[in-house]
């Protein structure tokens, strides 16, 4: 059993479960990313087992447990759950105090997020459009254009004359791409057409919170440089990205940064922690290592 205080944060969205597991210091000792599927709990629980062994640390070696995403109440073992909302605002604030607007584009939702300079939730929008405004509407095109979805933005950046897709329903969308590829038009034409389609759509739900720099960028599309290119061209301004590849972590590490911060109230306070809400089979140690010796854990915000 390690003596050092570990929390992990777990977002468990529509398409990907990701986690991050953080020490005391606030360094990241370990992620892991899988696919949702359709049992939640179950996607938490094998993300948690894998980031686990990425770090080198056993279960019962986790102070706190804090899930956030669509599945959030479905975790057993969590200690507490936190909106996505907050947690994308704490995590952006936390690496780039002058962001005040964050857009999250997911698999099934896009999110605008505006914030004020203690990182706090002041405004947000959800996408009020079918799956043409996500992250799937691209990776539906990938598939017909036969790509896996890591290839979607360097495929991209290869057009020359992107072609338009003007529809916000998916369905006509899709058909739009079959007319396309049938009309000839380059394949990688149609994938940038529906990327500048996509970042269109985002930047309008931007503006319904009050577009303020700077600017940040969440979630999985952190790694489509085709996207970010699109949205920096409609904003007339840099997005900032979540360092060290923690982009599409980004509401995981909120909510381990959140966890981490009840963890310090609660040791300042010389209080212990219940046990996680359910039954399952992970059981984080309990604090009465760290209520004896408060001055060992570090309370800067």
């Amino acid at each position: 059993m390690t003596n050092a205080i570990l929390v992990a944060g777990i977002d468990i969205g529509s398409t990907y479960t990701k986690t991050v597991l953080l020490d005391e210091t606030r360094s990241v000792r370990a992620t892991a990313i899988r696919r949702s599927g359709y049992k939640p709990a179950a996607a938490a629980a094998a993300v948690f087992d894998e980031v686990m062994a990425n770090a080198g640390v056993a279960k019962e070696d986790v102070t706190y447990i804090c899930t956030t995403g669509y599945g959030r109440y479905m975790v057993p073992f969590r200690h507490t759950q936190i909106t996505e909302l907050t947690c994308h605002a704490v995590a952006t604030g936390y690496h780039f105090p002058a962001v005040r607007t964050i857009l999250d584009i997911g698999g099934q939702d896009i999110k605008a997020i505006r914030i004020d300079e203690r990182g706090r939730v002041r405004a947000f929008r959800l996408n009020d459009k079918c799956a043409a405004g996500t992250g799937a509407f691209l990776e539906k095109t990938a598939r017909y254009l036969g790509l896996e979805t890591g290839e979607i933005g360097a495929y991209a950046l290869r057009s020359e004359r992107p072609v338009e897709i003007s529809s916000v329903c998916a369905v006509f969308a899709e058909s739009e791409v079959i007319n396309h590829l049938a009309g000839g038009i380059a394949p990688e034409d149609i994938m940038e057409g529906a990327i500048v389609a996509l970042g269109g759509r985002a930047v309008q739900l931007m503006k319904r919170v009050g577009l303020e720099g700077d600017f940040a960028l969440a979630g999985g599309m952190t790694h489509n440089l085709a996207m970010i290119a699109a949205l920096e061209s409609k904003l007339g301004a840099p997005l900032q990205l979540p360092p060290n590849g923690l982009g599409q972590l980004n509401g995981a590490f909120g909510a381990a940064l959140l966890g981490l911060r009840r963890v310090e109230r609660l040791v300042a306070e010389g209080r212990a922690i219940a046990a996680p809400a359910g039954d399952g089979d992970i059981k984080p140690r309990r604090w009465s290592t760290y209520v004896s010796s408060p001055s060992a854990v570090s309370v800067s915000a």
